[in-house]
């Protein structure tokens, strides 16, 4: 058959590229060089940053109970700021002495905006007369982010040196880190603060008179600085300063408190002062060993890389020109190093693919087309870095899985322009004229089929709430590379083609080529060998490549170029002739109408058995931890000294665990191969960030963090089964709560199990939520690590209630007695004590005997010049106040003004979160619950839930605006009628896929790789519907026939069996590349590429954390592809035929007989 056409198609853009070819080589020297500058400029970090818009407003109020708090303070701040528009959620804890509310906007909203819009209605509801006038403070409002919560580094300082002098080196590094612009807080732990500490004597003070205002206000007197003005001496002014800061601790003592008829009463007389460590807040250890801590906390949207490098810099220079020699320094739990490894592993899964792809391509379509075709993969990612680069987005994960994602794809529009472009070459056209030509008669189906993935990934990009903002990198991505793709198709591709483009064999000069290779191979050895043995690793990797491009040269000539040959003359041939009398059956008599039915009954079929045997669902994919945390909480009230004995008892059992993983590879070097470090630390600043932020001391809590090896290191052990056995080591340990929890890779997801239970009354609530508890517990659900609630009712309480009508008599105020109680106990700063550049803190409090005496407090006499007479007078607190012992609530919480209790666990390994989940909501349709109080599943049930609604909404947009492109393309309803089936019969490889491998359904990561899968479908069932069409319009033309209607419908049967022949090739080469491109990724093939250059170290494992995450949505992919090939080259031409058979029929009346 002859398909010359008559009238030549071009297409505008491609036509004037090639004729103005050389602006365009010059467009690619400048791609080139722009993309290697944006490529190694652009910040690298592991998942990208989201900056959620939360806003926090922590204000103090000593003295008073989370109930009080809860009315007096957070219920008018939280009145106010839910007349905010734009806020999403409000949370609030109240605890004794302060309110914490967490204010979370919209992500339309900035953090600058919320931040302000939050602070104009705490100022609002500070104005008001009901509110404390009397705070210590005003209300503190802040951002902050959860990613500057946990430290991404630990800096730990041990030697044969005192706490002060580890201390004074750990403010050294502190002082130079915090100027990092990345970083927004470093602390020290494992030292105590220093303080001016005067400790009162009771009974002294009631003796003489004194009042802790008294004393206050004399420190605060001596201890000043006051500015006398300006005294002019001759010509000049000098300034005239009163200097009174106290210079040593004797000016202290001295200090005249009192000065009455003649006595004078120096505050050594009443109080012992002394210069020394406040009471312990924090401890810090390294595999039991104490140490100086020094914890590094990024700043969120700062990358993670260049912050460790530039710490580790810092640290590097102290030991060298600042620390003693015998200093110990060691860094731990830096961040960076998984971060690093994830980002090394897809790169070289980039690479990886990208061998496999050019392979295919090479047998496929011989050297020369292949390299044409090949070029679109570093063209389309070079443009896609100097787009992203000048974007400012970083190199992260998600953005190097779209490249990877993207890998099969950006050949898909050069293989069918090159293809095109070399048949019409092989007609008989001029490079140039078939280049034209060629690309005219595919540019729009091609335009087509990129616009349907395209639209495809659009609507992923409006995905909301945090997901959102953490997936949007991988639509923008796609997008961006693959329309990067169809600029180098339609327009490189044609120039390189019109000028290197030759049909037939290549002359091969066997003998240059293998003398040029053996050049290349001694060159490169040579170099390669000189610069390994002087350890200059550039030039190390430049000798291999050259040692590698000889090799290939040798490896073309004898086994590539045979190879191709016999693929391209031999199987191929034999492949399309096969295929031709598959599809001519396939097509005959009813045939057509029982594959459709039968493919439509493998539909059902695979979702009966999907719904038979269905796959373990989860919210997100599953990783093996890099690190655990160990969180250790005891009952509110529980002094760090306890708490820090159980932290060790904890540390022990750790490190005993872990101690069977020790191996001595050189003699007298035992190291231990899977753990890198076991850090414990106890006290502030060692909360779970899973329960909200924690502000003041924490005394109760500890922290033990366990880091391990990267993956590739591991030797097979799995580190989710060291995390089983380490819980249920520490499931013995009486009297605490114990948590361990694994680093998630992603966004925050919440706890899979969390069930918030609301009402009013908050005794009441408590009663239902241990009821609760109680109930599943005794049910014996299995999976559920420990449920516990985030409010404790056994808080220990003295409340002092006053007698108003007896203090009143007394001229006393409730506020008074509140003060002296609080001074007494708690202490009071009155001052700041000077010692070199050091500030330290002056605080009053009662003697420690008397503030561990119930007794002695409740019997102090209030000091206090009575107004009415003049007199000084003394009344005992017990006079006017009544005390008993008794327990209150730990915390009162409220989620959008409502208040509420939850209970949260964590999953076991091994089990199904859902699954759980969906046990305890079975239990608790039997548990009875009143009227006012109700019942929610929150945490990562509420996320799963939310995102599986998006997806499923963000698929039928993705397949409306698929079928809305291709109507438009094609101009007929039959069209997209086809392509439409052979979107939704893909699903048949993905259930089946699924159900037969018993992969799990990862709710975020396979509904993503579905939505792909529907854009990536429709490209080669475009491209071959167009060409069926183009062959039928030809035939008419040969034919001198006006209407459609008027071929024959022989004819059509032709066409159908000539279009799928002729694009059985690209539709066979588009699927394996788009397979090949995601396999390394998919299997979890690792092979580090630039190390085995560079030091013949290829470090190849199979697994990672990689393949964990990005495994579903690569299997998903390939499953669904693999059946989806089947169908663009069976089911459409059948399809085709059968809707051309019936339009014959009906429409035009004719004959379908063949």
């Amino acid at each position: 058959m002859n398909l010359q056409p008559k009238h030549t198609k071009e297409f505008g853009l491609s036509s004037a590229a090639v004729n103005n070819r050389t602006t365009v080589l010059v467009l690619v020297v400048f791609i080139f060089l722009a993309g290697l500058i944006a490529y190694t400029n652009m910040s690298k970090e592991s998942f990208p940053e989201v900056v959620i818009p939360e806003i926090y407003v922590g204000t103090p109020y000593p003295g008073n109970s989370p109930l009080d708090i809860e009315k007096l303070i957070t219920r008018p701040i939280e009145k106010e700021i839910n007349t905010i528009s734009g806020v999403d959620e409000i949370n609030s804890t109240s605890i004794q002495g302060h309110s914490s509310i967490q204010v979370k906007f919209d992500f339309s909203v900035s953090p600058e905006e919320a931040l302000r819009k939050v602070k104009d209605k705490v100022d609002v509801a500070k104005s008001d007369s009901d509110f404390p006038q009397d705070l210590p403070a005003d209300p503190n409002v802040f951002e902050l982010n959860i990613s500057e919560m946990m430290p991404i580094m630990n800096i730990n300082l041990s030697g044969d040196y005192s706490v002060d002098q580890l201390n004074s080196y750990a403010e050294y590094l502190e002082e130079k880190i915090e100027n990092l612009p990345e970083i927004t807080e470093v602390e020290i732990r494992g030292v105590t603060d220093k303080e001016v500490a005067i400790s009162l004597d009771l009974h002294k003070m009631e003796a003489m008179q004194i009042s802790f205002y008294d004393v206050s206000q004399a420190i605060s007197d001596e201890n000043v600085t006051i500015s006398g003005g300006d005294v002019l001496i001759g010509d000049f002014r000098r300034n005239v300063r009163v200097v009174g800061d106290f210079a040593h601790m004797d000016d202290i003592r001295n200090t005249v408190v009192k000065r009455e008829k003649g006595n004078i009463v120096y505050l050594k007389d009443i109080a012992e002062v002394t210069f020394g460590e406040k009471e312990r807040e924090s401890y810090a250890r390294d595999y039991l060993n104490p140490v100086v801590m020094v914890d590094v906390k990024k700043r969120a949207g700062e990358n993670l890389l260049e912050a460790s490098d530039k710490i580790r810099d810092i640290v590097a220079y102290a030991q060298a020109h600042v620390f003693p020699d015998d200093l110990k320094v060691s860094i731990t739990n830096d961040q960076s190093n998984s971060t690093r490894n994830q980002l090394d592993e897809l790169e070289n899964s980039i690479l990886f693919g990208m061998m496999l792809v050019v392979g295919v391509l090479l047998f496929f379509l011989g050297l020369r087309n292949a390299a044409f075709v090949g070029i679109a993969i570093p063209m389309s990612m070079l443009m896609a870095f100097m787009l992203l680069g000048a974007l400012g987005v970083t190199l992260n994960m998600i953005v190097l899985f779209s490249l990877i994602l993207a890998l099969g794809m950006l050949v898909d529009n050069g293989i069918v322009v090159v293809e095109n472009i070399y048949r019409l070459m092989d007609e008989g056209q001029s490079p140039m004229q078939a280049a034209k030509n060629g690309v005219g008669e595919v540019a729009w189906p091609i335009i087509a089929s990129t616009a349907t993935t395209l639209a495809a990934f659009l609507p992923l990009a409006f995905w909301p709430g945090v997901m959102g903002e953490f997936m949007f990198y991988l639509p923008i991505t796609l997008m961006i590379v693959l329309g990067s793709s169809l600029f180098v198709a339609l327009v490189i591709n044609p120039v390189l083609t019109s000028l290197f483009m030759k049909v037939g064999e290549p002359q091969v000069n066997r003998k240059k080529i293998l003398r040029n290779g053996a050049v290349l191979m001694v060159v490169g050895l040579a170099i390669a060998i000189s610069a390994h043995l002087n350890g200059m690793e550039p030039l190390t990797t430049l000798g291999n490549l050259l040692v590698v491009i000889g090799l290939m040269g040798y490896a073309n000539i004898f086994v590539l170029n045979p190879g191709t040959t016999f693929f391209q003359t031999r199987l191929i041939p034999a492949m399309e002739q096969r295929y031709e009398a598959f599809l001519k059956r396939a097509l005959k008599g009813i045939n057509p109408v029982l594959y459709f039915v039968g493919t439509f009954l493998m539909l059902i079929l695979s979702g009966v058995l999907f719904g038979f045997f269905p796959p373990k669902v989860i919210f997100f994919p599953e990783n093996e931890p890099q690190y655990l945390n160990i969180f250790i909480e005891n009952p509110i009230g529980t002094d760090i000294e306890p708490t820090n004995e159980i932290a060790y008892q904890v540390e022990q059992e750790v490190i005993e665990i872990i101690s069977k993983y020790i191996v001595q590879d050189e003699p007298g070097k035992p190291h231990n191969f899977l753990v890198e470090s076991v850090i414990g630390q106890v006290g502030k600043g060692t909360s779970d960030p899973a329960q909200g932020q924690s502000f003041g001391n924490t005394p109760h809590k500890a922290r033990v963090s366990v880091q391990f090896v990267e993956s590739q290191f591991r030797r097979g052990i799995g580190t989710n089964d060291v995390m089983t056995e380490i819980r249920e080591a520490l499931r013995d340990i009486p009297g605490t709560q114990i948590t361990v929890s694994k680093n998630s890779m992603g966004p925050p997801q919440g706890l899979p199990i969390n069930i918030e239970i609301a009402g009013d009354d908050y005794t009441e609530l408590m009663a239902h939520a241990q009821g609760v508890r109680r109930f599943i517990n005794e049910a014996g659900v299995a999976g559920i690590e420990e449920l516990k609630l985030d409010v404790d009712d056994g808080q220990p309480e003295m409340p002092v209630r006053i007698d108003r009508d007896k203090a009143r008599r007394l001229n006393l105020s409730t506020a008074q007695i509140g003060n002296a109680i609080r001074t007494a106990l708690y202490g009071m700063e009155v001052s700041t004590f000077k010692d070199g550049e050091d500030d330290y803190e002056i605080n009053i409090r009662l003697a420690e005997r008397y503030r561990r005496s119930p007794d002695a407090l409740l019997n102090q006499r209030i000091t206090f010049r009575d107004q009415s007479d003049g007199q000084i007078k003394q009344i005992p607190v017990s006079s006017v106040a009544t005390a008993d012992f008794t327990s209150t609530f730990s915390a009162v919480k409220r989620k959008d003004l409502n208040r509420v209790i939850t209970i949260s666990s964590n999953v076991l390994d091994g089990f199904n979160a859902n699954e759980v989940v969906q046990n305890i909501r079975n239990i608790l349709a039997d548990y009875n619950l009143p009227p006012d109080i109700t019942l929610k599943f929150t945490g990562q049930q509420e996320e799963q839930a939310k995102e599986m609604e998006f997806l499923s909404i963000a698929l039928f947009i993705a397949f409306f605006l698929i079928i809305l492109i291709i109507v438009a393309q094609f101009n007929s309803i039959s069209a997209p009628f086809i392509i439409g089936f052979s979107v939704i019969f893909s699903l048949i490889g993905v259930q089946l896929g699924l159900v037969g491998t018993g992969m799990d359904f990862v709710v975020v990561m396979t509904m993503v790789g579905i939505i792909s899968l529907a854009g990536i479908v429709v490209n080669n069932a475009i491209v071959l519907l167009d060409y069926t069409n183009l062959i039928r319009t030809r035939r008419r033309e040969d034919l001198g026939l006006e209407n459609r209607g008027d071929l024959p419908f022989a004819e059509v049967f032709n066409a159908v069996i000539q279009g799928g022949k002729t694009r059985l090739r690209p539709v066979v080469l588009t699927a394996i590349t788009t397979i090949l491109g995601l396999l390394p990724l998919a299997m979890g093939i690792n092979i580090n590429f630039f190390s085995f250059f560079s030091r013949y170290d290829a470090q190849f494992y199979i697994g990672g954390d990689n393949v964990m995450f990005w495994g579903p949505m690569s299997w998903t992919i390939i499953f669904g592809l693999t059946f989806a090939t089947f169908l663009t080259l069976v089911i459409v031409p059948v399809m085709y035929l059968i809707l051309a058979r019936i339009k014959y029929r009906v429409v035009y009346k004719k004959s379908t007989k063949v």
